[in-house]
């Protein structure tokens, strides 16, 4: 009979976890899941709970592991061999990659972290591909949501900044211990001897991240929230729900609004537009750059701002372009979104 100490931190956990994972959708039966794993505490708690799941027949799917060696620090190596080494034991199928982060950072002129992220999500896309595989799973917690938000508030932010990490992006990348903090991820690892490796710059406070992470959190935890993590994933619950509401309600008023939909050029009704709520006249103009271009990075309020503008004072033939791929015109009471 299983202990009270082991049903807490072993099948508790596990069972919040699978939860999670039914509840977003996130793994659906007979699908193949690529598991970023660094080695460190929060990916090996992944691999070794999904695994668990896994087998406990919980769930049928199966799972491939991708390890970046980013080349950075002289400890890679040994991370490297330890998460090997744990696929090996475990009979789990395990792929490496040792990139030069620094040289493409360099080359690239990104800061080390981006050059890292990029390098490690082209190489979970090409084990995707390689294996016929259908998710990426990546190991972010409760704490690095909570962490991603402040980072966001002290970048200014709107209300898709509140929102955090997302438990699934583009219906592809996953975060199934979205919804454990770090506090049970490392009583998991210590209680069941998992030894995971510990990654020094984590305490080192040279990127934003960890200084959120060592300086902010710990002073607000001490003077005046210690469930501030909590708090924040509250918070991050309640703006996706309106968030989502909030969508439905730009694509819906979208659809009255369209006159031409092509892959190269939308066209908006003007008047209609303009006697919209401003709020909701943001949201389609986001919504609409990013229908034609796949994204709307790059666009800023001032750029939403000076395109609001243009349209109130329906001026004819005058047109704004906010970056080099795309031209917005008010011509013959419309709005031409054209791609360039």
């Amino acid at each position: 009979m299983k202990s009270r100490i082991e049903y807490r931190i072993n099948t508790q956990i596990k069972n919040e976890v699978l939860e999670f994972i039914k509840k977003y959708e996130l793994i659906k039966s007979g699908e193949k899941v690529v598991l970023g794993v660094s080695g460190g505490p929060d990916s090996i708690f992944m691999l070794d709970v999904l695994k668990n799941i896994k087998n406990d027949g919980n769930l049928n799917f199966d799972l491939v592991v991708a390890h970046v060696n980013h080349m950075i620090r002289e400890e890679a190596v040994d991370d490297e061999q330890y998460v090997i080494e744990f696929c090996k034991k475990n009979n789990i199928e395990c792929y490496t990659k040792r990139i030069d982060v620094l040289k493409y950072a360099n080359n690239k002129k990104v800061g080390t972290e981006e050059a890292g992220r990029i390098l490690r999500y082209e190489f979970f896309d090409e084990i995707l591909k390689n294996t016929k595989a259908n998710k990426i799973a990546i190991a972010h917690n409760k704490n690095d949501k909570a962490e991603t938000i402040i980072m966001n508030l002290l970048r200014g932010t709107g209300l898709e900044g509140l929102k955090g990490i997302e438990p699934i992006r583009d219906n592809k990348y996953i975060r199934p211990i979205l919804e454990i903090d770090r506090e049970k991820i490392e009583e998991y690892c210590k209680y069941n001897n998992l030894n995971p490796r510990i990654d020094k710059t984590n305490f080192e406070n040279t990127y934003t991240r960890n200084k959120v992470r060592n300086i902010i959190i710990p002073y607000i935890k001490q003077e005046f929230n210690p469930n501030i993590v909590d708090t924040i994933n509250r918070l991050s619950d309640v703006v996706t729900e309106e968030t989502i509401f909030l969508e439905k309600l730009t694509k819906k008023n979208f659809e009255l609004l369209v006159i031409v939909n092509k892959n190269n050029e939308i066209v908006l009704h003007l008047n209609k537009f303009n006697e919209l709520d401003i709020v909701i006249e943001k949201r389609i103009i986001l919504y609409t750059i990013t229908k034609l271009l796949g994204s709307n990075i790059g666009i800023e309020k001032i750029h939403i701002d000076d395109i609001i503008k243009l349209c109130k004072n329906n001026i004819g033939n005058k047109f704004l372009m906010p970056n080099k791929n795309i031209k917005i015109l008010v011509k013959d009471k419309k709005i031409y979104f054209t791609k360039q």
